[in-house]
């Protein structure tokens, strides 16, 4: 094999693992993020572990895309729930507008450091909504908090959390009106 060949097979590896590993960071980041609770990424869970006698307030963030014509809202703004305990609570979606829109949410807990201790068993935000044209709809999240925070040098002073949504259109690129 002689070295012009040896070289363009070696750079196009080079392009074929580069193109890889760029499709594939999204996935590793997303999985790392649910792993580490980097940057207030939330934990999925099946049930809740029992409360520990120990209480945190949990506060609700909502916001909306300008692309998105919804109102959406916590029903209460903030909860203080038992750690390790199961809780729930409501946010309302609002379609403003005279035609049926998908939104998706995203999400975030802050402080950051909260995150791999906050977790889901049912959330809205798993799953795209579709709101008919003028539809309020009710939304709930089930949630605990790890007992495991109260261990974490971190996060075991943490006593508020913040659980923020922001809905966005499906279709980004089209503007509802």
């Amino acid at each position: 094999m002689n070295r012009n060949l040896r070289t363009a097979l070696l750079a196009g590896l080079g392009v074929c693992t580069m193109t890889g590993v760029g499709f594939a960071s999204v996935p590793l980041y997303r999985m790392f993020c649910e792993v580490t609770g980097l940057n207030g990424t939330t934990q999925r869970g099946l049930r809740a572990p029992g409360t520990t006698g120990e209480k945190i307030t949990v506060a609700f963030d909502s916001n909306v895309s300008p692309k998105l014509p919804w109102k959406f809202a916590p029903e209460r703004r903030a909860d203080t729930i038992d750690v390790g305990g199961r809780d729930m609570a409501f946010f309302k979606a609002k379609n403003l507008s005279d035609k049926p829109i998908t939104g998706s949410a995203t999400f975030n807990v802050t402080p950051s450091a909260a995150g791999k201790y906050f977790t889901k068993i049912q959330c809205f935000c798993f799953t795209q909504q579709t709101l008919q044209p003028g539809e309020e709809v009710r939304m709930p999240v089930i949630f605990y908090v790890d007992p495991a925070i109260q261990n974490d040098p971190d996060a075991k002073d943490i006593r508020e959390i913040t659980l923020s949504y922001t809905f966005y259109p499906v279709d980004s690129g089209k503007t509802a009106s």
